[in-house]
């Protein structure tokens, strides 16, 4: 296989949920045909999308301990991100990491060439935008291909529909699959999560969460620089656009969200939000600066989510469970180290704290690697899309909240039409845009109160 050439530019239920939640992420056995690596010795693996994250998940694969595992392929529609993170695993691992030019691909569909060169069993990772999460996901499930995504996994009711059914039939087929919300692999949060079914904290009255920094990502984002393309603009400027990512709320706050339902038990039913945009400038991103969210669960436990993108402002990235006998800190300043608490009563005092884990914290971003290749190496059901669905449709159904200004419940964004981008499958380098901008260089923008059936 050649390079392809293109110039360098720019509602369920708590018995389901539980089922999902542990580390292991075991599931119910399938019936179907063994589909694992353990007879080849060596797992081979192709990375899908080589930006930031996608480095750093394939770094986190070469690093498991348990038998030998290659980088074999590369793909991505960006020349100049393929070659930076090419050299910097080469640089790191370079006994493991096997990618010839050959086997470099850059174009839309290198993915299909990127995994035509693993055989069944092996893993590829997906880590491009998520909106092409489906379309990926499809033909590794052809192929008898284990996976690793990164989340979100969907970003609208019909990509989400659409998953449901692929996960249901990636278990099916017994292929394991790891999805990139590495704090259900966080030690830390694991005996916190014991210790609150224990009732330590007794029984959960208040959750809240906070990802209120400075500017994040590409979350804001001017002009169009004239030398590129609309689409490839779009695609290397993400968060900003809808389509690609689900903005700043889906790529963002899933984490902070993700861990609260699981420390709940449960997830939500229904969604209020509000958000607004301030100073923007030059910037043309469909983003909200700021988001409030409150969801609600079944037993009307309330979870409150802050998330802010804006220079200047006080910042806290945290979560945390209120009791009816204490208070449990599920994450302090970021996803890791945790530095998981309980405390007596409320308030975040010494004297107060009842428990903490002790340091040091093992990553989980290279536990989750470690498990899921465990799982494959010992071919046990692994099965973890069905809650990465479940946990990027609630993410969801807070944006759309506050980007309409309506309730809007679990089984509203499930069955929401509107998807953003229809024809993702279908783009080549010469395509249009999913989303077009106006005469003056503007994108549509979330209308609460005046677009409410869909976010713009």
């Amino acid at each position: 296989m050649n390079r392809t050439s293109q110039s360098d530019v720019g509602g369920t239920s708590r018995r389901n949920f539980l089922k999902g939640s542990t580390a292991a992420a075991v599931l119910a056995a399938s019936s179907a045909a063994k589909v694992h690596a353990a007879e080849q010795n060596t797992i081979q693996v192709a990375l899908i999308g080589c930006g930031g994250r996608g480095t750093g998940a394939a770094a986190n694969a070469l690093s498991v301990q348990n038998g030998p595992i290659k980088l074999v392929a590369m793909a991505d529609v960006f020349e100049h991100r393929l070659r930076s993170s090419y050299e910097n695993l080469k640089k790191g691992f370079a006994n493991q990491v096997d990618v010839p030019p050959e086997r470099q691909f850059v174009s839309f569909d290198g993915y299909k060439m990127a995994m035509d060169c693993l055989n069944p069993g092996d893993v590829a990772i997906l880590a491009t935008p998520p909106a092409f999460r489906w379309v990926h996901f499809t033909y590794a499930l052809a192929k008898g291909i284990n996976v690793f995504m990164e989340k979100p996994v969907t970003v609208d009711g019909p990509t989400s529909r659409r998953m449901f059914e692929l996960a249901k039939q990636s278990e099916q087929k017994n292929l394991k699959v790891g999805v990139g919300l590495m704090c259900r692999h966080c030690q830390a949060r694991h005996e916190l999560l014991e210790r609150i079914r224990d009732g330590q904290i007794g029984d959960i009255i208040l959750m809240r969460a906070y990802r209120m920094a400075g500017p994040t990502g590409s979350a804001a984002t001017g002009p169009k620089p004239p030398e590129m393309s609309e689409l490839l603009y779009q695609i290397a400027r993400f968060h900003a656009f809808l389509w690609a990512s689900g903005g700043a709320v889906s790529d963002f706050l899933i984490h902070n969200i993700d861990e609260c339902c699981w420390m709940k038990g449960d997830w939500p039913v229904e969604a209020i939000a509000g958000g607004g945009r301030h100073y923007r400038g030059n910037n043309v991103d469909q983003n909200f600066d700021f988001y409030h969210i409150e969801y609600t669960f079944r037993d009307g436990t309330k979870l409150l989510m802050d998330g802010r993108t804006m220079p200047g402002c006080y910042q806290e990235f945290a979560s945390y469970a209120h009791g009816s006998k204490g208070l449990a800190v599920i994450s302090t300043a970021g996803h890791t180290p945790a530095k998981c608490r309980i405390y007596q009563g409320h308030r975040l005092t010494r004297q107060d704290m009842t428990w903490s884990f002790p340091p040091p914290e093992p990553n989980p971003y290279q536990l989750e690697w470690d498990h899921l290749i465990a799982a494959i190496r010992e071919d046990r059901p692994y099965n973890e899309l069905e809650r990465g669905v479940q946990a990027s449709l609630v993410t969801s159904m807070g944006r759309m909240a506050a980007h309409t200004g309506q309730r809007v419940t679990y089984e509203d964004m499930l069955n929401c039409p509107h998807e953003f981008a229809p024809d993702v499958d279908k783009l080549t380098f010469e395509s249009p845009a999913p989303l077009q901008a106006d005469a003056d260089g503007k994108y549509p923008v979330p209308m609460p109160g005046l677009i409410t059936d869909r976010e713009y």
